[in-house]
């Protein structure tokens, strides 16, 4: 099944929470709370981004039998969807700044369909590439943030 690319899907849920939320311009408080989200978000992803052009393997997300490396460093070392959390991570920062809880549903909607469609293809295909590597792995990194990610 031909999937969209992740970074598309972000941004229709971004047109999404303009669309259906009345914002109100955020406090400074909220706006600076805002940016801070932004800008966690974005070092995540390219952290991440880096990391896998470091190890020579591809972060295109629609063939991941093309991956060359099992990258387990750096931000993939808190979660194994780094980038992905950092495109969730841009969704909640315009959450905040529109000071809306409507702005949170097609974030929720983003991350239900990365997590079901996207993130479900890339781990069978690296399972059947990386094998037992990948499985410890697994095992050891949650696959958004979770407890294990703030050891």
């Amino acid at each position: 099944m031909k999937r969209p690319p992740p970074p598309l899907l972000a941004l229709l849920a971004g047109l999404a929470q303009q669309a259906w939320t009345s914002p109100a311009p955020p406090s400074a408080p909220r706006r600076a709370l805002a940016i801070a989200t932004a800008a966690a978000s974005v070092g995540l992803a390219g952290a991440a981004a880096a990391q896998f052009r470091a190890h020579h393997t591809t972060v295109e997300p629609f063939d991941p039998s093309k991956a060359s490396a099992l990258v387990v460093s750096g931000a993939n070392s808190v979660t194994r969807n780094p980038m992905y959390v950092g495109m969730a991570g841009l969704l909640v920062a315009n959450a905040i700044r529109l000071r809306d809880w409507r702005a949170l549903l097609p974030f929720a909607a983003f991350v239900g369909a990365i997590d079901r469609f996207q993130i479900a293809a890339e781990e069978k295909a690296l399972a059947e590439k990386f094998g037992a590597d990948y499985a410890a792995y697994r095992s050891a990194v949650p696959r958004w943030i979770g407890a294990r990610s703030v050891r």
